[in-house]
């Protein structure tokens, strides 16, 4: 069993009008870690639902210590929602990871332990190689993910968005992240790579939702190719140009 009170890992899961899902999303992910020995702090964020989530996430964790409920009252986006829940991570491994349920908990616990058995400079995250989207979706995804690798064509990725993201605490500061929609996950990806940071990469397989409504938008997806163009030419381009590699830091290497 893990020791109580010492967390491995903090999972920010941000949930807006997820009542049908995050009851599950979060026992799964509690009874995987558990049984894999790992200590599991889980931030549960009610990003300004409208529904019972808020409620059904105090009463989890008014039953289990390792879950944190984090309330935002208007949701401003999705990583608004994350960066809320970020704010109360206390493991030195941290990570996101939306409440669908979409990727099994076995495969959150497997890209975790792949994880730390590294030196620690890797950002691991899933790619979700099996996906039920549909058509549509799919051809969005793939053109979108060729389109960011045309951007940064040395940033080793298949699946920009695809979560969970996970990363040692300290990298994860050094990035002072800022998008609070859905670009939050290539912020996390550009500047993990301005950073020097390795990608580890599992592929999954990525579920259908089975309850709930997904909140991204059509919109979503032109939002998604503008916010790059911005960020690889616009004024945002001259703090990428600042951050410093965690090979300069003083004591990195021991990590």
């Amino acid at each position: 069993m893990p020791e109580i009170g010492r967390h491995h890992l903090s999972l920010v899961i941000p949930c807006y009008n997820e009542e049908e899902v995050i009851g599950y999303t979060v026992k799964k992910l509690l009874e995987s870690f558990c049984d894999a020995g790992i200590s599991l702090q889980i931030i549960a964020v009610d990003n300004g639902s409208s529904d019972r989530t808020g409620e059904i996430i105090q009463k989890i964790a008014a039953s289990n210590f390792a879950v944190v409920p984090v309330r935002v009252e208007h949701n401003e986006g999705y990583g608004n929602g994350v960066l809320a829940g970020f704010r109360h991570c206390q493991a030195d491994w941290v990570g996101s990871i939306p409440a669908d349920g979409q990727v099994d908990a076995e495969d959150v616990v497997r890209l975790f332990e792949a994880a730390r058995v590294t030196n620690g400079k890797v950002v691991a995250k899933v790619r979700r190689r099996f996906r039920m989207d549909g058509l549509t979706r799919k051809v969005v995804s793939v053109s979108y993910n060729l389109f960011f690798r045309a951007l940064w064509p040395s940033l080793r990725t298949l699946d920009v968005n695809g979560s969970p993201k996970i990363l040692r605490k300290e990298y994860l500061q050094a990035m002072n992240l800022y998008s609070k929609n859905w670009f939050l996950d290539p912020e996390i990806m550009v500047k993990a790579h301005y950073l020097g940071l390795r990608v580890l990469e599992l592929n999954v397989f990525a579920r259908m939702r089975g309850t709930g409504l997904s909140n991204v938008k059509p919109s979503a997806c032109w939002e998604f190719f503008r916010d790059l163009l911005i960020f690889r030419f616009g004024g945002r381009r001259r703090i990428l140009n600042k951050m410093t590699p965690i090979t300069d830091w003083k004591g990195a290497e021991t990590l």
